[in-house]
């Protein structure tokens, strides 16, 4: 992301990290988030990564605590909600019957974006196309988020702080890392490093434009 210099932070740095030093975080993806966190039911042969969890729920609560920006992508979307006290689904296939099984790094699942959300005025859209690597989803919402976007078959696919002027903490539940090739979700990149920088985010005035226009 252009302007920022990227740091990777490792579960073994947790006590020595001085988060302090640190604009802005970014929690990326990975194994399922620990059932314990959120009082869920274990399912067996499911890989998880309590070193990671603690981590992760560590440098939230320092971030929230500083108010600076904190952007989570599938995983990291899921520890921002469990982080706020938000419960999730183990498998969201049992909690979402009707929705297709589906695994893809290319662009393949629709998404409707909120109104009045800073997702929908940074993408300037109110459908676009995500991928999908993710087994767990966001059951109850943490403590002052909201639902960003969802998918057609309702599951959440984004999370956001309400009062974004406070602090801009949004969490998506694919992987815009995976599609960079299109200008829309590059944007979301340059939201969040403008955020790390303490600027204002503009949104992207293409309402009105076709979606394949916005994806190309």
């Amino acid at each position: 992301m252009q302007g920022l210099s990227p740091r990777r932070v490792v579960p073994n740095e947790r006590r020595t990290i001085d988060w302090n030093s640190f604009d802005a975080i970014l929690i990326g993806g990975g194994d399922d988030i620990d059932v314990e966190l959120y009082d869920g039911i274990p399912t067996p042969n499911v890989r998880i990564d309590p070193a990671r969890d603690r981590l992760e729920l560590d440098a939230i609560e320092k971030f929230l605590k500083n108010g600076r920006p904190i952007f989570g992508v599938c995983r990291g979307s899921q520890m921002i909600n469990v982080a706020l006290g938000g419960t999730l689904h183990e498998d969201m296939y049992e909690a979402h019957q009707t929705a297709p099984r589906m695994r893809t790094v290319l662009a393949r699942k629709q998404v409707h974006l909120t109104q009045g959300c800073l997702l929908r005025a940074v993408f300037g859209q109110e459908i676009i196309t995500v991928n999908s690597l993710h087994n767990q989803a966001v059951d109850c919402l943490g403590q002052d988020l909201i639902v960003a976007a969802r998918d057609t078959h309702s599951i959440v696919q984004g999370v956001e702080r309400k009062h974004l002027n406070d602090q801009f903490l949004v969490g998506v539940q694919w992987h815009p890392e995976f599609l960079f090739y299109r200008s829309s979700h590059r944007r979301l990149f340059r939201a969040f490093a403008s955020a790390a920088r303490g600027e204002e985010i503009l949104p992207c005035e293409a309402e009105n434009l076709e979606n394949d226009q916005l994806e190309a």
